[in-house]
């Protein structure tokens, strides 16, 4: 009786057992060298083996003798079969699970809905005293932020506190300015810690003349800020047009409205870039260097160290030789190099 479908002959020849076999094997090879960059690994230190001995394979890719042979026992008591590197996975199939009495999790996740997201940490009492009150085990403090992450015990979004938006937009500068007349101020706060105890100081200097000023204040607020760029002015011999500072709080509010009233420009650097900054940042460096950590006054007796503060920025800017200026003093290259107008 004919069959009422065709016969589909396939032009694939028949392989023997053997044939049949290495070809698997072959499929086998190439699906774990594909699936696997860990068994292409191993089946090359193991072939390195083979091929230069066991000194030069364990010398060559800095592998335990010891974790070599269980590789090679593997792969040879496996009929030489790459697949057979494949790292299993190492999970075991029985894990403990955590029991909790379903009366305390009932417990937490009421407090936590009455409460808010109150902790582990101010849980654990009320936990402790409800496992008491029933007779029960309590948990550790660990356990029940455990339970409160497994179970999903948190029923209010956190609130987190809006920054407050400057009402200006920032002046940003990417480049250390380069300038040929006076007037670019550049000014930064320094925090010193002697002994463990903190002294605030607020510096500013004309990066052209390098005429410069610094105080001690009690605080780097924006009003210390204005006061001491009101006290800079009038000691500088020359008209500040334009103030670069970093993002700090003290240079916002009372003294960026300052700098708009007196129409000078006032643009900031980038935060974490202060080599922008870097004629203040090499000058709060001397005057660390020369001064503030050299005087005593500072631990006992606060006007004997402003005293020789002002007597040192005399110094300074009057007699103190700068390289930059061809060692003269700042107040010399005032008098000699720039024109009164300036």
């Amino acid at each position: 009786m004919a069959s009422d479908f065709k016969r589909v002959r396939y032009l694939r020849p028949k392989y023997s057992q053997k044939s049949y076999h290495i070809l698997m094997k072959l499929m086998q090879d190439g699906l774990a060298l594909e699936i696997s960059d860990v068994a292409g690994f191993r089946i090359h230190v193991i072939n390195h083996y083979y091929k230069y001995g066991l000194r030069s394979t364990l010398d060559a890719f800095k592998v335990k003798k010891s974790t070599f042979y269980d590789w090679k026992k593997i792969y040879e008591t496996n009929g030489k079969r790459i697949i057979s590197l494949v790292p299993h996975r190492t999970r075991p199939l029985h894990v403990r699970k955590m029991e909790t009495d379903w009366r305390i999790i009932t417990f937490i996740k009421e407090m936590r809905k009455e409460h808010g997201n109150i902790g582990k940490s101010m849980l654990k009492p009320f936990v402790d005293a409800y496992a008491k009150k029933l007779g029960i085990k309590t948990l550790a403090e660990s356990t029940i932020g455990k339970v409160i992450k497994r179970r999903h015990l948190t029923f209010e979004k956190k609130v987190y506190p809006q920054k407050q938006k400057n009402k200006f937009k920032k002046l940003r500068t990417r480049k250390s300015p380069k300038v040929t007349t006076p007037g670019f101020i550049q000014m930064d706060s320094i925090v010193v810690y002697i002994n463990y105890e903190k002294h605030l100081f607020m510096s500013i200097i004309d990066i052209y003349t390098k005429f410069a000023h610094v105080v001690c204040v009690d605080n780097l607020s924006s009003s210390t800020a204005k006061r001491v760029f009101q006290e800079f002015e009038e000691l500088s011999p020359t008209k500040a047009h334009t103030v670069q500072t970093d993002n700090g709080s003290e240079f916002l509010k009372s003294f960026h409205e300052y700098l708009e009233e007196q129409n000078i420009k006032h643009q900031f650097i980038y935060p974490r870039m202060p080599k922008i900054n870097a004629f203040i940042e090499r000058f709060n460096r001397t005057i660390q260097e020369e001064f503030i950590l050299r005087n005593d006054e500072i631990y006992y007796d606060q006007e004997a160290f402003a005293k020789k503060l002002t007597d040192y920025l005399y110094w300074y800017n009057y007699k103190r030789p700068h390289a930059s200026l061809k060692y003269v003093s700042p107040m010399i290259f005032i008098q000699t190099q720039i024109p009164k107008s300036a």
